[in-house]
């Protein structure tokens, strides 16, 4: 499930004035001379100064010295061995100096300062006997040398862990020949997104498939972060589309980089970068997406640097600084937003030995747990100075729902162990069943959005998702009530197929109405367009994984012959902007989850249950399968995150 669509930042560039050597030969001639002239006269006095100021500070001999002994834990070259202080090469004695030695100390350091002096002076001299061309590339070349020590910095080993049992991660090839053609034409369709964007977007985040340009939107910032790259390595791994796997690690071994002066979105990123590296990881066993994926954690961890430890929606990834939506409820933070990051960091920890990052989220669900709940609902948004709800809106869809998602798959993923998690969805499950869950007068189960004591029948697509949550956990829930479940996410399944099959396209609206004589249709001009969503394509697999119903595959190719039908142009897919429109206008957009999510998940709805199965495999939000951790076969309950 993806955040609301958010509109891309506007920007504007300034051409670059070229002002060659022809335009004015004297000026820069003069311009030259000027130049070394004062870069003289800045370092002499520079070098002077620091000559100079040895004889001007005070004589630290003559004042008393205060003694914390903090050296050896703020300063780690201090020896405090045969009863002195080693600081930096002085042998500090507690009965006052010998003033002999101190002068001689002095006499020496005055000759080493004129000797640099003179060598200083010698360089410099030397430095503007070269054109402005060589000094140029010097500075390069130094520049480059610090940025490979901070990147040898970064890349320092990560422990060795075992990796859990991994089964199912290639194959699953149908027996029958006309679900095979069909497995193969959602496999021909990746590679039509897929070789575009690598044509016309490479490096970008996303691509304008009719433009033929690349795409961004504020949620990555203003940095060309690959997005469409990492989210769809798994993909392409699971389809054997090997080729295009390598060239897109190559790619991220070569050119992904974290130190960018560039403001995301914390929520985003977790489901998109770090899910997709994760999954990456564990489907190749290829150590550099192991190693992105703990550097980027770290460039996340000081959003979480808030009053209540619930993190800001965006961190700048140089400077650690974060912030808020502007429009999110007062400056709140919101559910669906810091409520999805357990599954990513219970991971990060596990492979990295670290408990920093499973702290970070189970100090999120403790601090949940001892807050009151209007009618046992989650409000959307809380505020993350003073941890008070905002606005009493409460939604499965936009702004709440991968919250519910990841308490179950907190569950599952942790081998049904972690029955905190489980107790909290089963209790967050029942109150929505009583307050948001409603029969439509033709019949149709939907899910409303309670907002300040009411609710409001409408439910949006990506609400859709909830069909399959509710199979997922139908096993496990508590009154023996699974059958019940599994009936509540086939009928939401039905429901969101009808807000497909009532459109001229066949393609969901973003959102639909159950008012009076309306229903399972968008009212308003700005709920009608589909910009590639999965979320009810997702219902529809999981559905076929529980049932076998032929039905969810029936819907699932109507769905796919929609989409290459009125979305694929020849640079991509892209999304439209009325799909009850006989001629729709295209949005321009290929969405970097069309390739992580809606293309995988129709492509496992027509392959068998063997590729991916449910046992073993947990899938994010943004459909990366992370592998459940079974403590029998992996070092897990030995991890110091978990004791």
């Amino acid at each position: 499930m993806s955040a609301p669509s958010l509109l891309p930042l506007a920007g504007r560039r300034l051409p670059a004035l070229n002002l060659g050597a022809s335009s004015f030969p004297h000026h820069r001639a003069t311009l030259r001379l000027s130049e070394k002239f004062i870069l003289l006269l800045i370092l002499s006095a520079f070098i002077t100064l620091c000559f100079g100021a040895f004889f001007f500070l005070p004589d630290s001999s003559k004042h008393k010295r205060f003694d914390l002994g903090l050296e050896d834990v703020l300063i780690p070259h201090v020896d405090t061995s045969k009863g002195g202080k080693h600081l930096g090469g002085f042998l500090i004695h507690g009965q006052g100096h010998d003033e002999h030695r101190h002068r001689e100390e002095e006499e020496r350091l005055r000759n080493k300062i004129r000797a640099d002096h003179e060598k200083a002076l010698e360089e410099a001299k030397e430095k503007l006997k070269k054109s402005r061309d060589e000094i140029q590339a010097e500075i390069q070349t130094e520049k480059n040398k610090v940025v490979q020590e901070l990147k040898k910095k970064d890349s320092k080993p990560l422990p060795l862990v075992p990796l859990p049992n991994l089964i199912g991660i290639n194959g699953g090839e149908p027996a029958d020949p006309d679900i095979r053609e069909k497995r193969n034409k959602i496999k021909e369709m990746m590679k039509h997104a897929w070789d575009n964007y690598r044509q016309y977007g490479w490096g970008h985040n996303e691509l304008k498939p009719i433009a033929r340009k690349g795409h961004s939107t504020n949620i990555f910032g203003n940095s060309q972060m690959g997005a469409t790259i990492v989210d769809a390595l798994d993909t392409l791994y699971i389809m054997g589309l090997h080729d295009e796997f390598r060239e897109g690690q190559e790619w991220i071994d070569k050119n992904l980089d974290f130190s960018v002066n560039s403001e995301v979105s914390v929520f985003e990123v977790n489901i998109r970068f770090i899910g997709g590296l994760l999954a990456a990881y564990y489907l190749s066993g290829q150590e550099v997406f192991k190693i992105k994926a703990v550097q980027l954690a770290g460039k996340l961890l000081p959003a979480f640097n808030t009053p209540t430890g619930i993190p800001w929606a965006m961190v700048n990834l140089k400077s650690g600084v974060g912030r808020n939506w502007g429009w999110a409820s007062a400056g709140s933070s919101i559910l669906a937003e810091f409520g999805t990051l357990h599954m990513e960091f219970v991971h990060l920890s596990y492979l990295t030995g670290d408990p920093v990052y499973y702290n970070k989220v189970m100090h999120i669900r403790k601090l949940l747990q001892k807050m009151d709940r209007p009618n046992g609902l989650y409000p959307n948004y809380l505020n993350p100075r003073t941890g008070r709800w905002g606005q009493h809106h409460t939604s499965v869809g936009g702004l709440g729902d991968s919250f519910y998602e990841y308490l179950l798959k907190a569950w599952l993923m942790s081998d049904k162990t972690d029955t905190e998690a489980r107790k909290m969805y089963d209790d967050a499950i029942e109150a929505i069943e009583k307050h948001l869950i409603r029969k439509s007068n033709g019949g149709l189960t939907f899910i409303g959005e309670w907002k300040n004591g009411h609710l409001e029948r409408k439910m949006g697509h990506l609400t859709c998702f909830a069909g399959g949550m509710f199979a997922l956990g139908a096993d496990g829930s508590r009154d023996d009530k699974a059958g019940h479940y599994l009936q509540l996410g086939a009928e939401i399944a039905h429901t969101c197929h009808e807000s497909y099959d009532r459109t001229t396209l066949k393609l969901g609206p973003e959102a639909f109405k159950f008012d009076g004589g309306v229903e399972a249709v968008a009212v308003r001009q700005n709920e009608k367009y589909y910009i590639l969503r999965p979320e009810v394509i997702e219902t529809y697999w999981y559905m076929w994984r529980f049932t076998h119903d032929p039905k969810y595959r029936q819907w699932g190719w109507e769905a796919t012959q929609a989409i290459d039908k009125y979305c694929r142009v020849s640079g991509g897919f892209s999304g439209v902007k009325d799909v009850y429109s006989s001629s729709p206008t295209y949005d321009d957009v290929q969405q970097s989850f069309f390739l992580a999510e809606t293309l995988k998940y129709l492509y496992l709805l027509f392959s068998n249950d063997d590729l991916l199965p449910l046992d073993n495999w947990v899938f994010n939000t943004e459909a990366h399968p992370l592998p459940v951790l079974h403590l029998a076969n992996t070092t897990l309950s030995g991890n110091p995150a978990y004791r």
